[in-house]
């Protein structure tokens, strides 16, 4: 018995040591190394050095002078990241949507944008469609007391095109450069 027992330990053992330890830790160096930024959190941070959030988190903007995020299911909570799992034909889904729909809607700007009234997957998704930014110029414009003009160049310049798919906005990013004009 000690002739496999011996054996199998060394190997559960040494296995728990290399996928434990050594290779997490061969990552995180390599990544610290490579990808510096990202590996700590893509954090945004003020003129001060205050953190402010992350380029890969969406968050909860209060008012009409800020451009809003898509809902989110776990009220921006990293920890609770999570779709809300609620099925298109349940009820609880189409009364949120409605409400939501009444509170955003823009008269004689037509239907609110889908992205401005339904969760991402993971409920912290940063972007949004350009469609869905440029429904809320007219009560960030007013609020703000800008031109309308300028808020579309604030998007267009804060307008991503990834590798693949469509091309986005990071709301963050875009209510950052937002603040830094002054409100």
């Amino acid at each position: 018995m000690n002739t496999y027992l011996r054996p199998a330990l060394s190997l559960a053992l040494l296995m728990t040591l290399v996928t434990g330890a050594l290779y997490p830790l061969a990552v995180t160096g390599i990544a610290q190394v490579a990808f510096p930024e990202q590996a700590n959190g893509s954090l945004v941070r003020d003129d001060h050095g205050q953190v402010r959030g992350s380029a890969l988190i969406a968050q909860d903007f209060q008012g009409d002078g800020w451009f809003h995020s898509r809902p989110s299911a776990g009220a921006y909570a990293t920890v609770a990241s999570s779709a809300s799992n609620l099925s298109p034909s349940n009820p609880a889904l189409a009364e949120r949507v409605k409400g939501e729909a009444a509170a955003l809607y823009q008269p004689g700007q037509g239907g609110v944008p889908q992205a401005l009234l339904t969760t991402s997957g993971s409920g912290l998704d940063p972007h949004l469609p350009p469609e869905a930014v440029a429904y809320q110029i007219a009560r960030v414009a007013a609020a703000r007391q800008m031109s309308v003009e300028r808020l579309q160049a604030l998007v267009e310049e804060a307008t991503l095109q990834p590798l693949i798919g469509p091309p986005v906005v990071n709301v963050l990013a875009l209510n950052r450069a937002l603040g830094s004009i002054g409100h």
